[in-house]
């Protein structure tokens, strides 16, 4: 902008300066020809003064004529103060003030004597001389006697005065326009400031709008045409700041979208690179978007069957679904969807792919198809002995009366076995259900305990399996006591079950470390229910909470469990908002770790 502020000064100083200059010349022309004209007629008046004094008629021999005029002339030029010429009629010089006529050449060819002689009158020229050396007016008339031209009589005088005058003239142009020159020039950048000020002002805002600012606005007050490219300014910049504002909250709501979906999503642009990652697709593929933004699909160090699976979609531009296993960073079963981009009229832009994570999805599946399978295995074998004794019976054994008598108590066992089995196949499926509303409670945990030993104690003499607690007396936490109290007793069923003869089972309940509050009060305590039993093998830690899981299944059976024992203490102790886990060794016994929160 300094440099149009510059420029347009520039132009209004050489507009003005020129102006100036031009008149300057136009007056010192006029000038110089108003000398001359004024000279040229007191010439010309002189001259016919002159003529009225003269003596043309002049006797005697050449050389006299020539001293007489000689002396007229010196005479005359003492007091016309110009150069007199006397001529005669074929151009001999007779007379001259300032040089000796024997050395004149013929002057009857000078401009002003042929023009005196062609119209008769009145003859002029300006040109130099070479006789004196200067600039010269000369001014000539005719000498007449009967209507003959007798000679020519020439006066002439210095340009000097007039190139004096003219040089007064141009001392006072330069000076008058180096004057206007630097009022032209404080004033031209005044306007040009004035001009190009709001225009700077419009370019900041205009830089500043394409530098994202869109709060940048144009304080410009004219009602010209400026002003009003101000206002077109700040409207455009109003529009393009809200149409941001809503650009960014639909990116910031697309973005918490792709952030927060459980869905992987990637994007492959035209030329295979991934240009988009979310939080689900980096855990999903193993790899942090900073790793794989800007690379090629098949540069991404991803598993071989999945890069395949991309570059089918893009050869065939066709919507592509499969599953497929991921084994990093670890084995999971995925559903993989890749549909084609398009901008335009079908030009292509890339591929969309969505990853769904439906390991869980198949392993309830599996689960459910294992569940079906196992309740179909556990009814019919109560089934096929009630069956099979009430066929026996039914066939005469019913005559022998302690053959029927056991037979019928096999069938009553077998149908109390199923009872229990029908009864927890429900009580499991209202508490994965939520069904179960719980009836928070205190509970004061030492005489929780002991009582749970008490309705033990019966079934542990049977194996003489001692049983201990380790309890503070003070330690209370609000659950729902029945549900608890179901958690326990199964928990000291399994271990009195799988515990031999003279072994121990014990239960410690203490504040879990670490779980103090700022009141230095705890606010988590752990159950531990531990056995010196035959133990379970590290292959079936993790199974052990799944429905109907026996790690022996003869000696389940035959200690009348139905295998959803731990798995009804699982949902119980997760609807306490707790957690349960084991310990176990093969020969030295398992733990049972119950962590739950003291206040809900």
């Amino acid at each position: 902008m300094q440099k149009f502020r510059a420029r347009l000064t520039l132009i209004f100083i050489v507009l003005i300066g020129a102006s100036v200059l031009a008149a300057g010349l136009f007056m010192a022309r006029m000038l110089k020809e108003s000398h001359i004209d004024a000279l040229k007629t007191n010439m010309e008046r002189e001259l016919k003064v002159i003529l009225v004094t003269i003596d043309w008629r002049q006797s005697g021999t050449e050389a006299e004529q020539i001293r007489y005029f000689t002396e007229q002339a010196d005479r005359l030029k003492a007091s016309a103060d110009a150069r007199v010429t006397y001529i005669r009629a074929d151009g001999k010089v007779l007379g001259d003030s300032d040089h000796d006529p024997q050395d004149m050449e013929n002057h009857l060819s000078r401009k002003e004597v042929a023009e005196a002689m062609q119209s008769g009158g009145f003859g002029t020229d300006m040109r130099y001389s070479v006789t004196l050396q200067r600039n010269m007016l000369y001014a000539a008339v005719p000498v007449k006697e009967g209507g003959q031209i007798q000679g020519f009589l020439r006066l002439a005088m210095s340009l000097e005065d007039v190139d004096a005058s003219i040089r007064q003239v141009w001392y006072g142009v330069l000076i008058g326009l180096l004057a206007v020159f630097i009022i032209a020039g404080l004033i031209s950048y005044r306007i040009a400031y004035s001009l190009t000020r709001p225009i700077e002002m419009i370019t900041r805002v205009a830089y500043q709008i394409t530098n994202m600012n869109y709060k940048a606005r144009v304080h410009i007050r004219k009602k010209d045409e400026v002003g009003q490219l101000g206002q077109a300014i700040n409207g455009m910049a109003d529009s393009l700041q809200l149409q941001m504002n809503r650009i960014l909250e639909d990116e910031s709501r697309l973005k918490s979208v792709l952030e927060n979906m459980i869905s992987g999503v990637m994007m492959i642009d035209r030329e295979g690179k991934i240009v988009l990652l979310n939080r689900s697709a980096e855990e999903i593929v193993g790899f942090s978007s900073h790793e794989l933004l800007g690379k090629k699909f098949d540069e991404a160090k991803q598993q071989y069957e999945f890069t395949q699976l991309i570059q089918e979609c893009i050869d065939s531009k066709e919507h592509i679904r499969d599953e497929m296993i991921f084994y990093y960073p670890s084995e999971r079963i995925l559903e993989i969807n890749l549909s084609p981009l398009s901008v335009g009229e079908g030009e292509w832009a890339g591929v969309l792919i969505v990853l769904h994570d439906i390991t869980a999805v198949r392993r309830l599946e599996r689960m459910r198809s294992e569940f079906v399978a196992n309740v179909s295995h556990e009814l019919k074998t109560p089934i096929a002995a009630v069956k099979g004794f009430a066929e026996t019976l039914l066939a005469g054994a019913l005559n022998d009366k302690e053959t029927a008598r056991s037979f019928l108590q096999i069938i009553f066992d077998e149908s109390e076995r199923l009872n229990r089995l029908i009864g927890d196949i429900l009580e499991l499926s209202k508490i994965e259900s939520k069904r179960i509303p719980l009836q928070f409670s205190p509970v004061h945990m030492h005489t929780f305990v002991a009582n749970a030993l008490n309705v033990m104690n019966a079934e542990a003499k049977k194996k003489s399996i001692e049983l201990a607690m380790e309890v503070d007396e003070e330690m209370y936490i609000e659950a729902d006591e029945d549900r608890l109290r179901q958690i326990l007793i199964n928990l000291l069923s399994n271990g009195v079950n799988y515990t031999p003869e003279g072994g121990k089972v014990r239960v410690k309940v203490e504040p879990v470390e670490g779980s103090y509050g700022p009141s230095g009060d705890y606010e988590r305590i752990q159950m531990t229910i531990s056995d010196t039993g035959i133990g379970i093998p590290k292959k079936d830690l993790p199974r052990i909470f799944e429905r109907f899981y026996r790690v022996d299944k003869a000696r389940s059976r035959s200690s009348g469990g139905t295998g959803l024992g731990l798995s009804i203490v699982k949902h119980l102790v997760e609807l306490h908002k707790g957690t349960i886990r084991v310990e176990s060794e093969v020969g030295m016994g398992t733990k049972f770790i119950v962590e739950l929160p003291v206040i809900h």
